[in-house]
C-alpha cells in the first residue's frame, strides 16, 4: 500500500536552531511516539525500531534510516528508510523535510514523504492509517516545540539528561522508519524526520 504524506509546521525558533534539532537523530527519535534509537552506524546512516497500534492491529518494526541529501546551505534533507514487521511486513519510503526562515524570526518545516507498507497494518485501510498518522504527527509536532520553544537553559537540560516524555503505548505511529525512524517521519523514520506536521 503506497501512502502519500505532505504536512506543515512553525515553530517559534530560529532555523538554525531547528535544523541542529532535525539533523539530531536521538533528539528526533525522543519526539517519536513509540520509536526508539538503537544505534548511529555513521553520520548519516540509523537503526532504530518502533510499535505501530492500530485498532486491533499491532506490529513492530526494526529497520534503518539514511540521509542520502543533505543541504545546509538550503536547509534541506532526504531520508531514505526501510524497515521489516517481526511477522514479515515491511515499511520503506522517502522524507523529504525543508526549512524556511520566517520573517517574525520563526522557522516553517515542510515534510513531504511516500511511504510503501506491506503485511498486517494494510489491513485496517489507507484512511484509518493516515488518520492515526496525522494524530500522531501532531504530538510529535508538540514535542518539537516544546524542546525548541522552551528557554535556551531549559531545553540544553532537557537534552544533557536525555529525559524523554512517557511514550503511549496506545499511540504508536504509523510510519515510523520514515519518519524514523518520521521524520517520518515519520520516519521518520528519521532526524526528520520530521514527518509529518500540523500547524
Amino acid at each position: 500500500m503506497a501512502i502519500e504524506i505532505r504536512e506543515t509546521f512553525q515553530v517559534a525558533a530560529p532555523v538554525d536552531r531547528v535544523w541542529r534539532f532535525l539533523m539530531d537523530p536521538a533528539q528526533v527519535a525522543s519526539c517519536m511516539p513509540g520509536a526508539s534509537l538503537d544505534d548511529v552506524v555513521d553520520e548519516r546512516t540509523f537503526l532504530g525500531s518502533v510499535r505501530v497500534r492500530i485498532g486491533a492491529i499491532s506490529a513492530s518494526y526494526k529497520g534503518r534510516v539514511r540521509f542520502d541529501q543533505v543541504d545546509e546551505a538550503a536547509h534541506t534533507v532526504r531520508a531514505l528508510a526501510e524497515g521489516r514487521e517481526t511477522g514479515g511486513g515491511t515499511a520503506r519510503g522517502a522524507l523529504t523535510s525543508r526549512l524556511s526562515a520566517l520573517p517574525d524570526g520563526r522557522t516553517e518545516v515542510i515534510a513531504e514523504a511516500s511511504v510503501d507498507l506491506t503485511g498486517k497494518v494494510v489491513q485496517v485501510g489507507r484512511g484509518m492509517i493516515q488518520a492515526v498518522s496525522a494524530q500522531l504527527f501532531k504530538e510529535f509536532v508538540a514535542k518539537v516545540r516544546a524542546r525548541l520553544e522552551a528557554p535556551a537553559g531549559a531545553a540544553a537540560g532537557a537534552a544533557s539528561d536525555g529525559t524523554a516524555a512517557p511514550v503511549r503505548d496506545d499511540s504508536i505511529r504509523v510510519l515510523p522508519l520514515v519518519f524514523a525512524a518520521l521524520w517520518a517521519a515519520l520516519v521518520g523514520f528519521f532526524r526528520r524526520l520530521l514527518g509529518r506536521p500540523a500547524t
